[in-house]
């Protein structure tokens, strides 16, 4: 089994260009890969096809490589649903799983998320029924660890509430004006979750610019890119990149042999939020 890794390559939003990036990602040195059942926004047969292709090479082996996938729900689907909209939600989780594993070419997935609540304010009872379906899903061997994305801290409050079983990941696209989703990171931390960032760059264009960004990236010989990528690692949270450039792949890969000092990730930490 491949341990959780310390960078995940996202694939979201490379369509035809996915199978090609996805066996680059690997040549790279990516060894997790986060995808979804969800045709919307991501190509999961192309994952599957760049695998088979790096596989093919000899680049890696399946158990080298950490596979994450999600299910979604319909409201967050095309019509290209993987499942049957008339099912009941657990029967649709199930569906999702199986078409899942046919994309990707597995038996088994090392990490299935929830892709969002059902709905913004709290966590519902569809989603306590969806999240028993994705244990059972794992009790069965067709995952490993599980967990929830796009959730408040209200929503993982709730869900504790419940009774459920936590999740092993939480995956939020990460904020600095937002104080890097403190709140979030905290409960994580707690419960030993560990905390996925996505957009680091993107959400954050006022951090690239600012002059401290920029003097750490000097002082380390660095991008810019690559001082938030280490931030994120120094405080505890396992960042996904979703490049298409194959020389950001090895500076984003790159970061994790940064030195940050203490009072710069305090900085970082504090810079908006």
């Amino acid at each position: 089994m491949p341990p959780v890794p310390d960078f995940l390559y996202g694939t979201a939003w490379k369509e035809n260009r996915t199978p090609a990036l996805t066996e680059q990602a690997l040549r790279m040195g990516f060894r997790g890969i986060d995808t979804a059942n969800q045709r919307r926004h991501y190509f999961e047969a192309g994952v599957g096809q760049g695998l088979a292709a790096a596989y093919g090479a000899g680049v890696v082996t399946r158990a080298d490589v950490f596979l994450q996938t999600k299910f979604t729900y319909q409201r967050g689907q095309d019509h290209r649903l993987p499942y049957d909209p008339a099912a009941d939600l657990g029967m649709q989780v199930a569906q999702s799983m199986r078409s899942s594993l046919e994309h990707l070419g597995t038996d088994h997935v090392d990490s299935y998320v929830l892709h969002g609540p059902a709905a913004g304010p709290a966590w519902t009872h569809d989603d306590t029924e969806v999240w028993a379906a994705m244990v059972k899903e794992r009790d069965e061997g067709r995952t490993r660890l599980l967990g929830v994305s796009n959730v408040g801290l209200w929503h993982l409050e709730q869900m504790v509430a419940t009774g459920a079983e936590g999740p092993a990941f939480v995956q939020n696209r990460c904020f600095a004006r937002l104080g890097w989703d403190r709140d979030v990171r905290a409960f994580c931390a707690e419960r030993e979750i560990v905390y996925q960032g996505f957009s680091l760059l993107t959400a954050n264009p006022e951090v690239l610019g600012h002059a401290l960004v920029t003097r750490i990236a000097a002082r380390c010989r660095a991008t810019r890119a690559q001082v938030v990528f280490r931030f994120a690692q120094a405080v505890g949270m396992l960042p996904l990149t979703g490049t298409t450039d194959g020389e950001h792949m090895t500076q984003d890969l790159g970061s994790r042999e940064l030195s940050l000092s203490a009072e710069e990730v305090a900085a970082l930490e504090s810079l908006a939020g």
